[in-house]
C-alpha cells in the first residue's frame, strides 16, 4: 500500500506542478521570465525555446529583456514574441530586445482571474481523479482479501488528508494568483 500512496502523492503532486507552470503563462502587471516560456523561435531549421537562443532578464518591473547570443537570429526572436498572443511588443537595440509589460486593463484583469480559476479547478479534478483511483484500488484490495476492513478505513482516511492538502495548495495558489492579476 506504500507504493500506491507514493505513487498518488506524486500524481497530485503532479497537478499542483502543472498549475504552477499555467499561472506563470498568465500575463499580470508584473514583468516575469516565466511569461516567455512558451515562446518558441525558428532557429536553424528547428522551433527552439526563446531561452536556448538567448537569456531572459528582468531588468525593470514592468519590463522583460532578451539578450540574443547570435546576431542573425533578432528578427526571428522578435518575431516570435510578436507572433505569441500575449500582446507583448519588442523593441530591439543591437542584440538586447526589450519587451515592455503594458499595464492590464480592470475587463482584462477579470478575464485572467476566470481563467486562472478555470486552470485551479482542472487541476483539483485532477487531484480527485487521483483519489478517485486510489480509492477503487483499496476497495479491490480489500474486496480480494489483501487488506481488512479497518485498514481499508485507515488507508481511505489517508488518501482523503492528502487530497484535502493538495486541493487547499491549489485554493491558496489561486488565491495568490488573483490576487496578483488584480493588483494595479
Amino acid at each position: 500500500m506504500n507504493a500506491l500512496k507514493s505513487d498518488m502523492d506524486r500524481r497530485m503532486e503532479g497537478a499542483v506542478e502543472v498549475l504552477h507552470k499555467e499561472f506563470g503563462g498568465l500575463r499580470t502587471g508584473r514583468a516575469s521570465t516565466s511569461l516567455l516560456d512558451t515562446i518558441t523561435v525558428d532557429a536553424y531549421g528547428a522551433a527552439m525555446p526563446l531561452n536556448q537562443v538567448g537569456t531572459v532578464g528582468v531588468p525593470e518591473p514592468r519590463m522583460l529583456s532578451v539578450q540574443v547570443w547570435d546576431k542573425g537570429m533578432v528578427k526571428s526572436v522578435e518575431k516570435a514574441i510578436m507572433e505569441s498572443g500575449l500582446g507583448l511588443n519588442p523593441q530591439s537595440d543591437g542584440q538586447l530586445i526589450r519587451i515592455p509589460i503594458p499595464a492590464l486593463n480592470e475587463e482584462r484583469r477579470k478575464e485572467l482571474s476566470k481563467i486562472a480559476g478555470k486552470y485551479a479547478e482542472e487541476a483539483r479534478i485532477a487531484v480527485r481523479n487521483v483519489r478517485r483511483h486510489g480509492m477503487d484500488e483499496l476497495k479491490k484490495a480489500e474486496k480480494d482479501g489483501d487488506i481488512s476492513e479497518d485498514e481499508l478505513h485507515q488507508y481511505s482516511d489517508e488518501i482523503q488528508k492528502m487530497t484535502d492538502t493538495n486541493v487547499s495548495k491549489i485554493d491558496t495558489s489561486l488565491a495568490n494568483k488573483e490576487e496578483e492579476i488584480m493588483q494595479v
